[in-house]
């Protein structure tokens, strides 16, 4: 494995580095059978990376209306008038992270770590929106914190935020509402774990956001 690594990266052989293996995230991939195959053009048997075409010029125009063509026709059923259109002619974007895209890459960001209490055990994880999706946050890295389930939910609900300054704030509710919470009431102040790379960091706009429009006070 590392000898394929190192011929593909051109680089010499270093047998004390942990080299890093990236990898791509599919969203919503389709399957075709062999009979709607389609011949690629300009493929080469050596790409060893993601090729890409240009939808707006050939021959992506093409092969997307192809592609499109037989999508369509899955989904249509047998024997039955096709129903009109819902959409207009497609247009190109950029695409934008979906749901479990932002979950793994918020939490390979943080190490598979709790950003308040460190804990590493995946199943308790959960990527939580500083501003929620549904009111204009989006799915990106910075709009992310990795937390321990019961502290995502609080999260959620107000009970404790993030200051832009990356300090944990408790609120004094939860002892009123629930005569409970100082084990989450000795974290207040404590400075959370960020990510390494400081464009994954939260960031101080959507935390402001938070602290005013969720936290209970």
């Amino acid at each position: 494995m590392r000898d394929r690594i190192e011929r593909y990266r051109r680089i010499r052989p270093s047998p004390g580095e942990d080299y890093e293996i990236g990898c791509i995230l599919l969203q919503q991939p389709f399957f075709l059978t062999r009979e709607e195959w389609l011949p690629v053009p300009d493929w080469s048997p050596n790409i060893v990376r993601g090729k890409t075409y240009d939808l707006a010029s050939e021959p992506g125009r093409t092969l997307w209306h192809e592609i499109e063509f037989r999508l369509r026709a899955k989904a249509e059923p047998v024997g039955r008038e096709a129903p009109p259109p819902r959409y207009g002619e497609p247009v190109v974007v950029h695409p934008r992270l979906g749901q479990g895209s932002f979950r793994v890459i918020v939490t390979d960001a943080y190490g598979r770590r709790c950003a308040v209490t460190g804990e590493k055990a995946l199943p308790v994880l959960i990527a939580a929106h500083i501003r929620p999706f549904a009111e204009g946050g989006e799915h990106r890295v910075d709009n992310g914190l990795l937390l321990r389930s019961d502290l995502h939910i609080l999260f959620d609900r107000g009970y404790v935020t993030v200051t832009p300054q990356y300090r944990l704030d408790v609120s004094g509710r939860l002892k009123t509402d629930f005569d409970n919470g100082e084990e989450y009431i000795a974290w207040r102040g404590q400075q959370i774990s960020v990510p390494p790379t400081p464009e994954h960091r939260p960031k101080a706009e959507f935390l402001a956001w938070h602290n005013k429009n969720r936290f209970i006070r």
